[in-house]
């Protein structure tokens, strides 16, 4: 099934990144999980790990028996990835992402605090592993877009992916239609 949030990664690494070979969806039988979207880049001998979450009215909020589960869910997710990447890519450079547009702040006496689960998750896999997660999140994961947008508007020939492809179409249209109306 086609995943939106997963192809807007996998375009950033390939078309940003320079990766040369991408996977989403890669399961991982030894440590029972899947990793969203994989990438490689073989020339800097760097490899990207990556989770995503597109949760846009809730931000980011994974819930287990009705209470907030982002900690122990993100960090079990990121301990399987870093186990996989050390075992299979020992001698990469790795960069362990978190790709999620909509992650809530709340008033410091809230129960609930996406950017603070942040926090806690980064502290728990720094303390088992040593490695600090990559928070692609609100601003950032703007930028990135942008990123993938202006790379998409200065290429002329088309481009593979869908979400680049659409993002060239609406900067080519755009670049026409103003055209069009200052004759």
């Amino acid at each position: 099934m086609f995943n939106l949030g997963e192809e807007l990664v996998a375009s950033y690494l390939e078309y940003i990144k320079d990766c040369d070979f991408i996977q989403q969806n890669l399961y991982t039988p030894d440590v029972q999980g899947e990793i969203d979207v994989v990438g490689i880049n073989l020339k800097t001998r760097e490899l990207y790990v990556c989770e995503v979450a597109i949760h846009l009215t809730t931000g980011l909020c994974y819930v287990k028996g009705k209470q907030n589960n982002n900690v122990d869910k993100l960090t079990e997710k990121f301990s399987k990835d870093i186990e996989y990447a050390n075992e299979y890519f020992p001698d990469y450079k790795k960069h362990i992402m978190l790709w999620s547009p909509i992650v809530k702040s709340s008033k410091a006496s809230s129960k609930i605090n996406q950017l603070k689960d942040l926090e806690m998750i980064d502290t728990k896999i720094k303390g088992k592993y040593g490695v600090g997660i990559q928070f692609i999140v609100n601003e950032r994961f703007l930028n990135c877009l942008r990123e993938l947008r202006n790379y998409a508007k200065s290429e002329t020939k088309e481009l593979k992916s869908p979400v680049l492809r659409l993002m060239q179409i609406e900067e080519y249209l755009e670049k026409h239609v103003s055209r069009l109306r200052n004759r």
